[in-house]
């Protein structure tokens, strides 16, 4: 039998330590071809999604896969995203969290990433730096200077624009 990962407890666990301290939750996401969003608020091949109480209705986090529905520009939608696929867990409010090595999937995805094994494994747990308002919107303006603060951070352009905080 083929061992569980821990990710998605660890999902699950953040979460609830979000909202029992009254922090918003929100999750980056790798978008691919079996993640559903809308795909006019993916940038880079990514999305931050809120996955608060307020801003979600049937909000299910299984093993595999996060589902929940939300409004986008006041239209309803059904979100579906891989466990596999999550960057990373985080607090709006103070950017605490947790960021994660994207898995590779089964799913026939057209929108490669970095091996695992190209990743440190000391940056599996880490402080996310920026808040999410930010995140979505923009990378690093200076991505040299992004590389350069980040030492082990991938070399890889599939490299998220994401900022890890030591």
């Amino acid at each position: 039998m083929q061992e569980i990962s821990t990710k998605p407890y660890l999902l699950r666990a953040l979460y609830e330590w979000c909202t029992d301290n009254g922090f918003t939750p929100h999750i980056a996401v790798r978008v691919d071809a079996a993640t559903r969003v809308p795909r006019q608020f993916v940038r880079n091949d990514e999305i931050v999604l809120n996955i608060s109480f307020e801003a979600t209705s049937q909000l299910q986090m299984g093993n595999e896969w996060i589902e929940f529905s939300a409004r986008f520009s006041g239209k309803s939608h059904k979100i579906e995203v891989q466990v596999a696929n999550v960057l990373a867990i985080y607090a709006r409010e103070n950017g605490q969290g947790m960021a994660f090595p994207v898995e590779q999937t089964h799913s026939g995805s057209e929108l490669a990433s970095a091996p695992v094994g190209a990743r440190s494994p000391e940056r599996e747990t880490r402080q996310i730096e920026e808040p999410a308002g930010e995140r979505a919107e923009s990378a690093p303006k200076d991505e040299s200077q992004a590389a350069t603060d980040d030492d082990d951070a991938s070399k890889s352009p599939a490299r998220s624009h994401l900022k890890v905080v030591k």
